[in-house]
């Protein structure tokens, strides 16, 4: 059984790179327990295994008295003068206590526990080597699902990529291999957890640093980045030289580098956009290439009003409002896309029946109906073709969005049955 224990932690060590003296420590711990069960109350007991016999003894510190009255903590005069010629009362002498079938009983000890030490040693290094990863690209296969939490093999480690780091239009399958992002490597409750991500904007970042040389190397910035993951990602760059073109080098040749990563994101659509320093001019790269007319600057709420001629609102908005969102996501300004009306009163009176329209729907405050119409948002057509995700970015709506939705739908049905008895008619 001894024999067969050391192989257990021979094996252990080869294939986790823990340490046999690690794990012999962690099994001493484990041995005590069993000792005292099997000696009993012994003063300080401790349990040693030699590490390439397997043999197990257990030791205990007994007093040296006159008359023994407790067997468990002292030893007579006698005894120990037969250990230690110049043993005197009062001295502390450490015998074995090794009982008879000891080995067969703290092996199976040694065996219950060793997967529980294991563990702990196993996250300890997990912790070590990771600590200092976070930001880092891995490759891993898919292991297994927890509900919409997806475990991921590392090889030597297992990751978690949580539901709320998946991309939504991803799918998943048992054996596939994934890239992902080292978002943190956390202390949870059950010990050290590495999270990983496929939908944080950083991991979009560092697949440019890693397929970009001019990136890698500093020569250009990356100043921002803006994602809605599986659908559109906006990153502006800016080029500390002026001989970089700072698009082209991102884009590459014939357009290789960029097509490798929208690749690794399943074709979600990257645009990568020139950083400048004066808004008028970023928000207009950003927005390109849709024609813009005229931009209010309000730079004390960081807001700008942009007026577009009619037929390039809904490029410059973009679907369900997404090239409007991001763009204002990238450069940390509210950016408030309007068609160009013929006086400022009359554009002011179509949105003002916008927000009108959509405020009588029960459940919809005039705040929420105002902005959703800011939004692109016009009318209960556009709502009833809105996402829960397009709404929850609005800060101004955030997490009623569901209750809007709700809102629409059940406004709809209402004016489907109100005009029933006409269409039947």
């Amino acid at each position: 059984m001894n024999n067969e224990l050391i192989a257990v932690l021979d094996f252990w060590e080869r294939e986790k790179g823990i340490t046999k003296d690690t794990l012999l420590a962690a099994v001493q711990e484990a041995l005590v327990s069993a000792a005292k069960k099997a000696i009993g109350p012994a003063r300080d007991l401790r349990c040693t295994i030699d590490s390439k016999s397997g043999d197990i003894k257990a030791w205990a510190k007994l007093i040296v008295v006159e008359k023994v009255l407790s067997k468990h903590g002292e030893i007579s005069v006698f005894d120990a003068r037969r250990v230690n010629p110049d043993a005197q009362i009062g001295d502390e002498i450490e015998l074995e206590v090794t009982p008879a079938g000891f080995g067969r009983i703290a092996t199976q000890y040694a065996k219950q526990a060793l997967m529980t030490q294991l563990r702990k040693a196993e996250k300890a290094l997990i912790f070590a080597e990771f600590k200092d990863r976070a930001g880092d690209i891995v490759s891993g296969v898919v292991r297994r699902f927890d509900r919409s939490d997806v475990t991921i093999d590392l090889g030597r480690y297992e990751a978690l990529l949580p539901n709320r780091e998946r991309v939504p239009t991803e799918e998943y399958q048992v054996g596939e291999r994934l890239r992902c992002y080292v978002k943190a490597v956390e202390n949870g409750i059950h010990g050290p957890e590495i999270i990983l991500s496929r939908s944080d904007p950083q991991f979009v970042v560092k697949l440019f640093q890693l397929e970009v040389s001019e990136i890698a190397d500093g020569t250009i910035e990356i100043k921002a980045i803006a994602r809605e993951p599986g659908f559109r990602t906006k990153m502006a760059v800016h080029s500390r030289d002026g001989k970089v073109d700072p698009v082209g080098a991102c884009v590459g040749l014939r357009g290789q580098r960029v097509k490798n990563i929208v690749r690794e994101l399943n074709n979600e659509k990257v645009d990568i956009i020139r950083w400048d320093p004066n808004i008028r001019d970023f928000i207009t790269n950003a927005l390109n290439p849709a024609k813009l007319k005229s931009f209010e600057i309000d730079e004390t709420n960081r807001r700008v009003r942009i007026l577009v001629s009619q037929d390039q609102l809904s490029l410059a908005i973009g679907k369900r409002g997404q090239n409007a969102r991001l763009t204002s996501k990238l450069t940390g300004w509210q950016v408030d896309i309007e068609a160009e009306a013929s006086t400022v009163m009359s554009f002011q009176e179509k949105v003002d029946q916008a927000v009108k329209g959509l405020s009588e729907i029960p459940g919809i405050t005039t705040a929420q109906a105002d902005a959703l119409v800011h939004h692109g948002i016009l009318s209960l057509e556009d709502l009833l073709q809105a996402e829960p995700e397009d709404l929850t970015t609005m800060p101004e709506i955030g997490e009623s969005a569901s209750e809007i939705l709700e809102a629409a739908r059940s406004e709809a049905q209402r004016r489907i049955l109100s005009v029933a008895p006409t269409a039947t008619a």
